[in-house]
């Protein structure tokens, strides 16, 4: 009996990008013996309902969409504990976890051809409050210039037109006295930015610790950015987010599996691109191994 995959697509993810390619992602999973189901999500957060749903009946989960598509997706299944392999279809803009899992971002073919080819592989995912992300929760400075700037003028400019473009804001940038519970470490201060992430690649820049990024050791990467007190101060942060300079005194690095922070004024987040609320305590965890994806198998070509 063939084994049966559900596809669920958001239509309108990248400009419609899936709508090219829908026919022959589905002719090469048939070709392979697959029973193919497909589903288009209509509303904000029915990939959610979808996936729970899917792990009863399902052998495999293909989510075809951008990162927010894909963090419904995830949280379907783990909220309610299902048990599924996921194939991802990154058709959305920025598409930074697709990256990390190195898959195929500009080729949807191609990422479909990986998921049939490909292996299982245990992922970590986030746990914020009671919601749940794939591969950042962040606040401040910087948090929707990240996902408002073209993607072709970062491609052009790097993490340079990142930060400069952040730098517009700077003036009237909301500034955040936080008390950080991590580990056996209280750390307090005033910053314009932070970022818990499990990931190479957080609004289609490289995560600035790329080489201790690993996202199934139970572990997150905590970044914060002091508040500047003038000009020089702004200038020299720049250059150690521009250099990722982790040794600068202006940025908080950590390794953690579980972080509590508080603040008197509620902080706004964004969890992988998405408004995520108005939060004063927060308390985020790491679930290790929560979610299994089909990756490239070592003996397939990156394409």
């Amino acid at each position: 009996m063939n084994q049966r995959v559900l596809i669920i697509v958001n239509p309108h993810a990248g400009k419609g990008m899936i709508k090219r390619y829908l026919c022959d992602v589905i002719d090469l999973f048939v070709k392979h013996q697959w029973q193919v189901s497909v589903v288009t999500t209509q509303a904000k957060g029915e990939a959610t309902q979808l996936a729970s749903d899917a792990a009863l009946h399902y052998d495999l989960l293909v989510c075809s969409g951008g990162d927010g598509t894909l963090n419904e997706v995830v949280s379907g299944l783990v909220k309610d504990e299902r048990h599924i392999p996921i194939g991802y279809l990154p058709a959305g803009t920025t598409n930074d976890f697709a990256s990390s899992l190195q898959i195929p971002k500009n080729n949807l073919p191609a990422a479909a051809q990986q998921i049939i080819d490909g292996k299982g592989f245990l992922c970590d995912v986030g746990h914020f409050n009671d919601r749940i992300f794939m591969y950042v929760a962040a606040f401040g400075a910087f948090t929707e210039v990240s996902y408002s700037t073209p993607q072709d003028f970062k491609n052009n400019f790097g993490r340079a037109a990142y930060i400069l473009e952040g730098i517009k804001s700077l003036t009237n940038i909301v500034t955040y006295h936080l008390k950080v519970e991590c580990e056996n470490e209280l750390i307090e201060g005033d910053f314009i930015y932070g970022q818990i992430s499990n990931s190479t690649s957080v609004g289609g820049f490289q995560a600035m610790s790329l080489k201790d990024v690993q996202l199934d050791d139970g572990l997150f990467e905590l970044l914060l950015v002091h508040r500047p007190n003038n000009l020089l101060d702004l200038q020299t942060i720049i250059a150690a987010l521009l250099t990722q300079d982790e040794n600068s005194s202006w940025l908080v690095h950590r390794k953690l599996s579980k972080v509590k922070i508080t603040c008197e004024t509620p902080v706004p987040w964004t969890l992988d691109g998405e408004f995520g609320g108005n939060h004063q305590t927060m308390v985020i965890r790491n679930l290790p191994k929560a979610v299994e994806f089909i990756v490239r198998n070592e003996e397939q070509p990156l394409v």
